[in-house]
């Protein structure tokens, strides 16, 4: 059923409006909730006061990077359970590395095919991707 699509809270953590409208639409058709903020002042608060399902966070934000963000978030054992997919236009195998070193659970460059990102986001949020404590490649 669908209802257990529609419980599922996204945080979008993106400064760029065209993406944050194609992330609105392609989560809001699948389903879920979403919430936006297009700063990283203020995303590890929201986090950790709203615990959501899942996070899409952009790497390059104004005042605070999403590496920044990733890594205060998994220092905090309260957001243990909030997965963490990081989006970059930088996506060198090198920024990969580092943001899953950081500890998301996935790692898309930008731009993206909608339908690649739908097939990540759907991998994360069953756990499929291998947590950061989990990983032998850190």
């Amino acid at each position: 059923m669908e209802d257990r699509a529609k419980k599922v809270q996204i945080l979008v953590v993106e400064d760029e409006d065209n993406i944050a409208i194609a992330l609105d639409y392609l989560l809001t058709r699948e389903g879920y909730e979403q919430t936006r903020l297009a700063t990283g002042a203020g995303a590890v608060e929201m986090i950790r006061d709203n615990k959501p399902d899942l996070v899409l966070l952009d790497v390059m934000l104004p005042e605070v990077s999403g590496y920044d963000i990733c890594q205060t978030v998994r220092a905090d054992p309260d957001c243990a359970d909030v997965r963490i997919l990081m989006m970059t236009a930088r996506g060198s195998a090198m920024e990969r590395r580092k943001g899953l070193a950081m500890g998301a659970d996935g790692f898309i460059s930008k731009p993206f095919e909608l339908k690649e990102l739908r097939e990540e986001v759907r991998k994360i949020l069953a756990g499929e991707s291998p947590r950061p404590e989990d990983r032998t490649d850190a």
